[in-house]
């Protein structure tokens, strides 16, 4: 449960699209805070050491962090909209940008600045509920995915029937879109994801990951 205090920093932050001095300290508190429900997440997602792999809308950078932990030999891309998040991201991940096996960079999952068919794994941590056009943009995210390449989306909520008041206000006050499994399935499909699995945590929190793959 946050705080007074991490209530208002989030709300002058703006967990849409993070800016200012209020974002910076939102995006370090998201990187705590997000970090077990990352770790659960990407372990569905089967990284190896050679990978090429994007992280759209990659806040402040964690969850690169953690996956350059397993990608020594290939690459990683984290990609955001907001300049303050990428901003963040690359201060978070200096060590691996020097070393030429990262790189974060300003994008929008609108329009990924990428060629078809560019990464093995693609990963979206707590940002689904602020992508503009869901369908659009998962259409986007399966055109710069490889054949059999894999995509996670990784969140802390969804739409289970029985989401306390806090998280609902939330919902409503950020506009947040939270669909149900049959809803999140139903947009894969549309997009021409294949093998599409729900997995949910098992330790009582509303946690939801979704896997699918590129067809061939």
């Amino acid at each position: 449960m946050s705080t007074p205090e991490q209530q208002h920093i989030t709300e002058l932050g703006n967990p849409r699209k993070p800016e200012g001095d209020y974002g910076r300290q939102m995006l370090t508190r998201m990187n705590d805070s997000h970090a077990a429900v990352t770790e659960w997440g990407l372990s569905f997602l089967g990284l190896r050491a050679d990978h090429r792999v994007l992280d759209i809308g990659c806040g402040g950078g964690a969850a690169l962090h953690r996956m350059a932990e397993t990608v020594t030999a290939g690459h990683l891309t984290g990609a955001d909209y907001s300049p303050v998040s990428v901003e963040t991201a690359r201060a978070f991940n200096a060590a691996a940008i020097a070393e030429n096996r990262m790189e974060i960079i300003e994008a929008s999952v609108e329009a990924l600045p990428f060629a078809d068919c560019s990464f093995d794994r693609i990963i979206t941590v707590e940002s689904f509920y602020f992508w503009p056009s869901p369908a659009e943009n998962l259409a986007e995210v399966k055109r710069v995915l490889k054949p059999e390449g894999r995509f996670l989306l990784i969140a802390d909520i969804y739409d289970n029937g029985a989401l306390p008041e806090s998280d609902r206000e939330n919902i409503r006050k950020y506009e947040l879109f939270n669909p149900t499994p049959e809803q999140f399935r139903k947009l894969f499909e549309a997009a021409g994801f294949s093998e599409i699995r729900m997995h949910f945590s098992q330790n009582g929190k509303p946690w939801i990951c979704v896997e699918a793959r590129n067809e061939k």
